[in-house]
C-alpha cells in the first residue's frame, strides 16, 4: 500500500509494538522515563526509597562492604605503626599499588563530573537519572585516591607540610615545580568544586524529602540542608543560573585534573614515562573507567532499588556509546606509545615497549590491552549494548583492565630503568592487597550510606524530561 502525494510515492510503515502500546509518544524518539509517570508519580517512588527500612540486599551489601573495609583499616593502622617497609617496594620500584590506586581512584571520580557538567552543558536529557549517583561516586573516589599519598609519606601526622603556609621550620618549603604539589592543588580543587557542585544540585530534592518524610530526625536534617528552600519563581531562578555556572567551572576541571596527574609521570626522563601523549590519554582513560563504574553501579541501583522505570537501558546504551568512543581511544594511545617507541629508535624506549609486551609482566600488559582496547570494542554491536548482563560484564573487565593500565605504567618503567644492575621484580605484600581492598570496602560503604541518606535520583530534573518523548 502507498500514498501519493503529488508525484512522490511514501510508502506507510507499519507501526512497531511499542508504538502500538504507547501511542502518546513520538515516532522519532523513546523515552526516557518508562510507566507513563507523572509528577506526583515521580515524587513518590523516589521520596519512598528513604523512608522504609533497608531491604535485605542493602544490609548484605553493606555487611560485605565493612568486612572489606575492615581490612583496609587493619593493613593502614599495621603500615603507620610499622612504617612503609612492611609494603613490596624497593630502591628500584618506590611507586607501585600505592600510586596505581592513587591514579585508579582519581580516573574513577571523572565520569560524575562528566555526566553531571559537560553533557549539562551540551543537553543531554538522557543524563537525569544518573547523574546523582555518578556526583556522588566522585566525591567518594576522589576520597579514596586521597588517602594513598597519605599513606605513602609514611608519616601521615605531618601532612600538613605540603601545604603552602608561612612556618618556623627553616628552608623545609613545598617545590612549587613538583607535579606532585600540583596534584594537591588541583584534585583538592576539583573535590571541592564537584561537592559544591553535587549539594546545590541535591537542594531542592531535600527541601521534597523535608516535606514529605515522616521521621524527625530525617526531616530535622533535611530542614538544615535545603537552606530555606521554599520553590519560588525566584528562588527556582538563581539556582538555574548558580546551577550553570557552577557547571561551566566543573568542565576544565575534568580536562585539567588528570592532565596535571600524568605530569607525575611526563615530566620525568624515565624511558615509558617521558612522553607527551600522556595528558589526552590518561583523561581519555579517567572518562573511560569512571563510565564503566558508573554502568556497574546503575546496574545494580536499577535492581536493588526497583529504579527500571527510571534507569532505563536506554541511559546504559548511551553511557556504552560514551565508553566506546573512550575506549576507542584508550586503543589508538596504546598503538601510538607502540609505534612512536619503536620508531623514536632510543634504545631505552624500544626496550621498555619490549620489555612491556614480551617481559616479565607480559601478563599484566595483556589483562591492560585485552581488556581496555579490546573488549571495549564489542559496544560497536547494539544487542551487547542493549543486554544488561553483558554491559556488567563487560564494565568490571573494563575496570580491571584500567587498574592494571596504570600498574603497568609505572611498575614496568621503574622494575627495568636505565643500568641493568639495578633492576629487580616487585611482588605486593599482603598489607599492599589488604589496602586495595579496604579502599574498595570504603568506596561502596559510603555509596551504600548515601542511597540512604539522599535521594539517588534528581526528582526535579527528571520530571522535566517525562515528555522528552510525547507528541
Amino acid at each position: 500500500m502507498a500514498a501519493s502525494i503529488g508525484t512522490i510515492n511514501v510508502a506507510k510503515r507499519q507501526p512497531t509494538a511499542f508504538e502500538i502500546a504507547h501511542p502518546v509518544y513520538s515516532k522519532l524518539r523513546r523515552p526516557l522515563i518508562l510507566g507513563h509517570k507523572s509528577n506526583a508519580e515521580v515524587t513518590r517512588d523516589i521520596c519512598q526509597l528513604l523512608d522504609p527500612r533497608p531491604g535485605r540486599g542493602w544490609w548484605i551489601s553493606l555487611a560485605v562492604s565493612l568486612v572489606l573495609l575492615a581490612v583496609g583499616v587493619v593493613a593502614t593502622v599495621h603500615t603507620v605503626n610499622t612504617g612503609i617497609g612492611t609494603w613490596g617496594l624497593n630502591r628500584t620500584v618506590g611507586w607501585a599499588f600505592d600510586i596505581t590506586n592513587f591514579v585508579f581512584w582519581i580516573g574513577i571520580g571523572h565520569a560524575g563530573t562528566f555526566i553531571s557538567a559537560i553533557l549539562f552543558l551540551f543537553n543531554q536529557k538522557w543524563r537525569t537519572s544518573v547523574n546523582r549517583s555518578a556526583e556522588a561516586m566522585t566525591l567518594i573516589a576522589v576520597m579514596c585516591a586521597g588517602l594513598f599519598p597519605i599513606i605513602h609519606m609514611g608519616r601521615p601526622w605531618l601532612f600538613y607540610w605540603v601545604l603552602p603556609y608561612p612556618n618556623t621550620r627553616g628552608t623545609l618549603w613545598v617545590n612549587f615545580r613538583s607535579p606532585l604539589l600540583w596534584d594537591f592543588f588541583a584534585i583538592s580543587t576539583y573535590f571541592i568544586i564537584s561537592a559544591v557542585f553535587w549539594y546545590l544540585g541535591l537542594v531542592p530534592d531535600l527541601a521534597t524529602a523535608r516535606d514529605r518524610t515522616k521521621s524527625k530526625v530525617r526531616q530535622a536534617l533535611y530542614r538544615v540542608m535545603s537552606l530555606g528552600w521554599n520553590g519560588s519563581n525566584r528562588t527556582w531562578s538563581r539556582y538555574e543560573t548558580v546551577y550553570a555556572v557552577l557547571a561551566a567551572l566543573a568542565t576544565p576541571l575534568v580536562i585539567s585534573v588528570h592532565s596535571i596527574v600524568s605530569f607525575d609521570f611526563a615530566t620525568s626522563l624515565i624511558p615509558g614515562w617521558h612522553s607527551t601523549i600522556f595528558p589526552p590519554y590518561f583523561v581519555a582513560g579517567a572518562v573511560f573507567s569512571g563510565f564503566a563504574m558508573v554502568m556497574t553501579l546503575m546496574i545494580l541501583v536499577r535492581r536493588l532499588m526497583h529504579l527500571e522505570d527510571y534507569i532505563t537501558p536506554q541511559h546504559l546504551e548511551n553511557m556504552c556509546k560514551v565508553a566506546l568512543l573512550t575506549g576507542s581511544i584508550v586503543g589508538l594511545a596504546y598503538v601510538t606509545e607502540i609505534f612512536t617507541g619503536l620508531y623514536s629508535g632510543n634504545p631505552n624506549e624500544i626496550f621498555v615497549i619490549i620489555n612491556r609486551g614480551l617481559g616479565p609482566y607480559a601478563w599484566a600488559y595483556w589483562i591492560m590491552f585485552g581488556c581496555n582496547a579490546l573488549v571495549s570494542q564489542l559496544f560497536w554491536f547494539r544487542k551487547l549494548r542493549t543486554s544488561i548482563p553483558a554491559i556488567f560484564v563487560i564494565s568490571i573487565l573494563i575496570n580491571v583492565g584500567m587498574w592494571f593500565e596504570r600498574f603497568v605504567i609505572i611498575v614496568t618503567s621503574l622494575h627495568r630503568d636505565f643500568l641493568p644492575s639495578s633492576w629487580a621484580m616487585y611482588t605486593p605484600s599482603v598489607t599492599e592487597v589488604g589496602l586495595l581492598v579496604g579502599s574498595f570496602g570504603l568506596f561502596f560503604t559510603l555509596f551504600l550510606i548515601f542511597l540512604r541518606l539522599f535521594p539517588v535520583i534528581s526528582i526535579n530534573e527528571v520530571k522535566g524530561v517525562l515528555g522528552y518523548a510525547k507528541h
